[in-house]
C-alpha cells in the first residue's frame, strides 16, 4: 500500500505519441493501479518527449528537483524508461531522490545501477560484433548497403548470386570426386551403378548426405567434365 508523496514521471519516445496519448495513457494507467489506496499525494506529473539513448532530459531533471522539494519519491511505469546508461543512473543515484518503478517495485539504487551496466554492456558488444560482421563482408569484397528502394531487384541479384555460389561448390565438389571414379573405373567397374556402390562402400555421401545412385554419379561425371 502506497504512502507518502510521489512525482511521476512519463517518457514517450516521440512527439506524436506525446500529442495522441499513445503509450503515455498506459503508463499513467499502471502508476494510478499501482498508488491505488494507501494515503499519498502526487504533487507533479512530468512527460518527456525524448530518446531513451539521451542523458539530457530536462523534464527528469524538473521531475527530480521537485521531488527534493517534496522530499517525494520519483515513480515511474517502467524501469527502462530511466534509460539504459551507466552515467545517466549514476547521476540519478546521485540526486539523492528514491524511487519506484511499478513493473519493478523491488528495484533499488544498486540493482538499477547493475542492470544498467549489464544492458550498456550487451550494447556495446552487439555494436562490436556488427561492425566486425561488417569489416569482414567488406574484406571479402561484399558491397555494404544496397538499393533498399528496389527490393524486388535486389532480390533477384541475391537469388543469382546464391545460384553461381552453389553452382561453384557443386563442381568444386565433382572435381574432388572425379579422381575417386576414375580410380572405380580403373578397378573395374564399368557401370555408373557399380561407381555407385563403391562411392558408398567408401562412406562417401552425396552433396546431401544420402547415398549414390546411378543418376547421380552421372550428374557429378557431366560436371567434372
Amino acid at each position: 500500500m502506497a504512502n507518502g508523496k510521489f512525482v511521476g514521471y512519463f517518457r514517450v519516445s516521440t512527439a506524436k505519441q506525446g500529442a495522441s496519448g499513445l503509450g503515455l495513457e498506459a503508463q499513467q494507467q499502471a502508476v494510478s493501479n499501482y498508488l491505488n489506496g494507501g494515503h499519498w499525494k502526487m504533487v507533479g506529473e512530468f512527460v518527456e518527449i525524448e530518446s531513451g539513448k539521451r542523458n539530457d532530459r530536462p523534464k527528469l531533471a524538473e521531475a527530480l528537483a521537485l521531488c527534493r522539494l517534496h522530499g517525494a519519491t520519483l515513480i515511474i511505469a517502467k524501469l527502462d524508461r530511466l534509460a539504459r546508461n551507466v552515467n545517466f543512473i549514476s547521476n540519478l543515484m546521485e540526486s539523492s531522490v528514491e524511487f519506484v518503478a511499478v513493473d519493478f517495485p523491488q528495484a533499488n539504487r544498486l540493482t538499477v545501477h547493475i542492470l544498467a551496466a549489464v544492458a550498456e554492456h550487451e550494447a556495446s558488444m552487439i555494436s562490436a560484433r556488427t561492425k566486425a560482421a561488417l569489416g569482414a563482408a567488406k574484406a571479402r569484397g561484399v558491397v555494404l548497403g544496397g538499393d533498399r528502394g528496389n527490393i524486388a531487384a535486389e532480390a533477384v541479384k541475391g537469388a543469382k548470386a546464391s545460384a553461381v555460389k552453389r553452382g561453384a561448390k557443386a563442381a568444386n565438389r565433382a572435381s574432388d570426386l572425379l579422381p575417386v571414379i576414375r580410380t572405380a573405373q580403373a578397378n573395374g567397374a564399368s557401370s555408373l551403378r557399380q561407381i555407385a556402390e563403391v562411392l558408398n562402400s567408401k562412406g562417401l555421401t552425396t552433396a546431401r548426405g544420402g547415398e549414390w545412385s546411378a543418376v547421380q554419379v552421372q550428374r557429378v561425371m557431366n560436371k567434372a567434365s
